[in-house]
C-alpha cells in the first residue's frame, strides 16, 4: 500500500454532469473507504482534530472505517456534529483538518472529508440510529433559523435534555444548505435526512415563521415561555456594486438566482418557479457562491463567464469548486471589473462594460489590491448578470428587538459564548460574522449551546 497517495474518488464525467443536477462526486465504495482509512497513521497527538472547528474525533471515526465498523464510525461522528453528510461535502477540509495531516508533508493528506461523507451516507442508507438525547427536562429554548448554526445549537441542546423549537422563515428547513447550495454539490435528500435525525432527538421545527414579524423575540421570552433564544438567522441580504445599470431586467443577486433554482426547483420542468437565464451570463465574484451560480447557469443552458477583479491565485472559492467549474466549461475573465451594465430601450441587459485590472500592493486582507488599467475598457456581450459579492444579515431582528446591539456592518454583536447585549438572547453564525462557511456557523452554534446551558443552569441555581 502506498501510504502517501490518496485513494481516488469517482466523479460524473464533466460533459455529462454539465447537463444535469445530479451530484458531481459519487463517493467512496466500502472497499475504497477502508483502503483510504488504513492510510491514517493514528497519530498520538492528531493535528487534524485541533484544526477542526467542531473538534471531531477524526482518528476515532477513521479507525472504525478502517476496521469495517461503518455504523460505529457514524456514531462517533454524531457525538460531535449534527451535519456529517453535509460537512463531508461542503466543508473546506483542505484549509482545516486535512491541511495539518502529517501525511500531507510528504504526499497527500488523508481524505478526511470524503471519509466523513462515506460514514454518514452509509448510516443513512442502512437506517443506522445515531445520537441519543437525555430525558426531556421541560426547559424550553427557541432557535431562530434552521441553518447550520441553528441545527447544531438545537442538536446539542436536545442531547442535554432541553425542549427545543426551531423557528424557520422559509417553507423548508436547512437554511443556506437548501436555498444556497445546488443539488449537484449537496442533494436535498442529504440535508433532509440530517433534519430528520434532529427531530428524532425531540427537536420541533416550525416553518413559515418570521421572527420579528410573526413573533418577536420578546414574545418568545415573555409570553411563550422560552428560557433562552438563539439567533442563527444567517446573512441573506445581498450586496450590489452600486454601478450604473444595476436596475436593468436580467440583473440578479446570486442569492435570488440560487434560491429560485435550489429551494424553489426552477430547474425542474414540473415546477412553475420563474427564472431567466439568458444565453450569455456573467457572474461577478470569485467565491463558492459565484461558482455555484455559474455552474447552475451553465446547467440551465447558458454560456457562462466568471468576472473577478483579482487573479486566479486570489480566488476565494475552494480549489475543487474552481476545478469543477473549469472542467464543465465555465470561462474565467480574471483581473476584470465591471463598471457599467448596458441595457436596451425595453430595460433588458445587453452587455456589461468592464475594465481590466492589475494587482498593486497588498491591502488589509493581505491580498494584493486590484487597480484599473487606464484605457483598457471593453464590452462583454451578456444578457444576464448575477452579482455574487457577499451578503449581510437581515436588519429585521435588530430593528424589532429592543436592546440588541449590532455593529456597523449590521451584524449582531455577541461574545465568545454567543451571549448578545440582551439577556437570554444568544447568537452565532453568519448573523454575527457576516457570510462565512458552514463549519464556522456550526462551531458558533456549538459554543452557543454550551453558553445557553451554563446560562440556564446558573439561573436555576440563583
Amino acid at each position: 500500500m502506498d501510504r502517501f497517495t490518496r485513494t481516488p474518488i469517482r466523479e460524473q464525467d464533466p460533459k455529462v454532469r454539465a447537463t444535469n443536477f445530479k451530484e458531481v462526486c459519487l463517493g467512496y465504495t466500502e472497499e475504497e473507504a477502508m483502503k483510504e482509512a488504513k492510510r491514517c497513521l493514528q497519530c498520538k497527538k492528531p493535528q487534524c482534530r485541533g484544526n477542526c472547528p467542531v473538534s471531531i474525533d477524526i482518528p476515532g471515526f477513521i479507525k472504525e472505517i478502517a476496521e469495517g465498523n461503518f455504523a460505529q464510525a457514524a456514531k462517533v461522528l454524531a457525538e460531535y456534529t449534527a451535519l456529517p453528510a453535509v460537512c463531508g461535502r461542503v466543508c473546506p477540509q483542505e484549509v482545516q483538518c486535512e491541511k495539518t495531516c502529517v501525511l500531507g508533508k510528504k504526499g497527500e493528506p488523508i481524505a478526511i472529508g470524503k471519509l466523513e461523507r462515506f460514514a454518514a451516507d452509509w448510516a443513512r442508507e442502512h437506517d443506522v440510529e445515531v445520537g441519543k438525547a437525555k430525558e426531556n427536562n421541560g426547559i424550553k429554548v427557541a432557535i431562530v433559523g434552521a441553518g447550520p448554526a441553528g441545527i447544531t445549537c438545537a442538536g446539542d441542546l436536545a442531547k442535554e435534555g432541553y425542549d427545543v423549537t426551531i423557528f424557520e422563515a422559509l417553507h423548508q428547513p436547512g437554511g443556506v444548505l437548501v436555498y444556497g447550495i445546488p443539488e449537484f454539490r449537496l442533494p436535498d435528500t442529504v440535508v433532509q435526512h440530517e433534519i430528520e435525525n434532529l427531530k428524532k432527538l425531540g427537536v420541533k421545527v416550525e416553518t413559515d415563521v418570521i421572527i420579528g414579524r410573526t413573533l418577536t423575540i420578546e414574545a418568545l421570552l415573555e409570553e411563550e415561555g422560552f428560557e433562552a433564544v438563539f439567533l442563527g438567522s444567517g446573512a441573506g441580504l445581498p450586496r450590489f456594486m452600486g454601478i450604473p445599470g444595476e436596475n436593468y431586467n436580467g440583473v440578479f443577486s446570486a442569492n435570488e438566482f440560487l434560491t429560485r433554482n435550489n429551494l424553489m426547483k426552477a430547474f425542474k420542468e414540473d415546477y412553475d418557479t420563474p427564472i431567466k437565464v439568458g444565453q450569455k451570463v456573467a457572474v461577478v465574484g470569485g467565491g463558492n457562491v459565484a461558482m455555484d451560480a455559474a455552474r447552475t447557469a451553465l446547467r440551465l443552458g447558458a454560456e457562462v463567464y466568471i468576472v473577478y477583479r483579482r487573479s486566479e491565485e486570489e480566488l476565494p472559492a475552494r480549489l475543487e469548486e474552481v476545478h469543477h467549474a473549469k472542467e464543465e466549461g465555465v470561462q474565467f475573465k480574471l483581473l476584470t471589473n465591471p463598471i457599467e451594465i448596458i441595457g436596451n430601450e425595453e430595460g433588458w441587459v445587453t452587455g456589461m462594460k468592464c475594465i481590466q485590472m492589475e494587482l498593486g500592493e497588498p491591502d488589509e486582507s493581505g491580498r494584493r489590491r486590484p487597480k484599473p488599467i487606464p484605457g483598457s475598457e471593453f464590452l462583454l456581450e451578456v444578457d444576464t448578470v448575477i452579482m455574487s459579492l457577499g451578503t449581510s444579515p437581515n436588519p429585521l431582528l435588530a430593528s424589532t428587538t429592543e436592546g440588541l446591539e449590532i455593529n456597523k456592518w449590521g451584524c449582531i454583536v455577541a461574545d465568545e459564548t454567543g451571549q448578545t447585549s440582551k439577556e437570554g438572547v444568544f447568537a452565532g453564525g453568519d448573523a454575527v460574522t457576516g457570510a462565512a462557511t458552514v463549519i464556522l456557523a456550526m462551531e458558533a452554534g456549538k459554543k452557543a449551546a454550551q453558553g445557553i446551558h451554563k446560562y440556564i443552569q446558573s439561573k436555576k441555581e440563583n
